[in-house]
């Protein structure tokens, strides 16, 4: 029988509710694999940022149970100056075991608990700047989704919470599945790029020309040795105005986007296929099977042999 996977959703004073529902609409549609709980610092109704107050079921003991602990997002001016004393104490009933996310605005909370000292860490770019004054210890990095540090994982604005919801499924049950929650929740399974893309900036001149229609022509020949040449030339740009146009759109270099879309494709295939890891690399467009097995590791954190036998365990 499948272990079913406990996560509590610790909502806070001020809590957007958007983002507070999140864990349970998204792990909810994992098929039973996960239980999301929700509960206050005291077990009493819990104010949000809109016009309503939340009652919940649970208090801050269920956090003593958890396999995964998410602590939402408040508005910016919501956020305290200092760690409240029953919000630490509620943080300090986390099992060390469990795992802690953070959605948006929510890493200013583990911050401050020291929970992130030495660790890399995001948070909205609206409020990049903020963080990094209060918490000169914690590497942050506003360029990206969602970053996970060990058992810490934050994530950006808003709908990051939705990514880094995925992210748990597939890293605990695969790319099929977590493909397959996207569909039922009608939201991408992985969203290229980072943070830089929904910065406010001028509006091109020529806003009509995108990169796009080149990036669905990059997916459809990731097995070829793309270069930054073809792709310029694809979009009919010139190296340096397709560059900039890509960064605008994507928030990444042609050349890391390219590498992100080859590897997931190559976790589809291990998950998928009796391909060796060298045909496999052949199929995503790295060179070699050791380039695939870098590239593999320096995103996951795993060979190509270890990802294949967690997730073909689950066939």
């Amino acid at each position: 029988m499948q272990r079913v996977e406990r996560v509590v959703v610790l909502a806070l004073d001020g809590v957007y509710p958007f983002e507070l529902g999140i864990p349970s609409r998204i792990l909810g549609a994992a098929g039973g694999r996960y239980e999301v709980l929700t509960c206050t610092v005291d077990g009493k109704p819990v104010r949000t940022s809109a016009d309503f107050s939340l009652t919940v079921e649970h208090g801050p003991e269920i956090l003593e149970t958890a396999d995964t602990v998410v602590i939402t997002a408040m508005p910016p001016d919501r956020i305290p100056d200092e760690l409240p004393g029953e919000v630490a104490a509620a943080l300090a009933r986390i099992p060390d075991r469990a795992r802690v996310v953070s959605i948006c605005t929510g890493a200013f909370v583990l911050a401050a608990a020291g929970l992130l000292d030495g660790r890399r860490a995001t948070t909205h770019w609206h409020v990049a700047e903020r963080f990094r004054r209060a918490f000169p210890r914690v590497a942050l990095d506003p360029d990206v989704l969602f970053v996970e540090d060990g058992r810490f994982l934050t994530s950006a604005g808003a709908a990051s919470g939705v990514d880094i919801c995925l992210h748990l499924v597939r890293q605990d049950h695969g790319s099929a599945l977590a493909n397959f929650v996207a569909r039922c929740c009608v939201v991408p399974p992985f969203r290229d790029g980072g943070q830089a893309q929904y910065i406010m900036r001028p509006v091109p001149e020529y806003a009509a020309v995108s990169t796009a229609a080149t990036r669905a022509w990059a997916l459809e020949h990731l097995g070829e040795p793309l270069t930054l040449t073809d792709l310029a030339g694809h979009a009919r740009m010139s190296l340096r105005t397709f560059t900039r146009r890509f960064n605008d759109e994507v928030g990444l270099s042609p050349g890391r986007w390219l590498i992100q879309q080859r590897v997931a494709r190559a976790r589809d295939l291990l998950e998928s296929s009796d391909l060796t890891v060298d045909q496999i690399a052949g199929q995503v467009g790295f060179a070699t099977g050791a380039s695939l097995r870098q590239h593999l590791h320096a995103a996951i954190g795993v060979s190509p042999q270890a990802y294949r036998r967690t997730f073909q365990a689950a066939r």
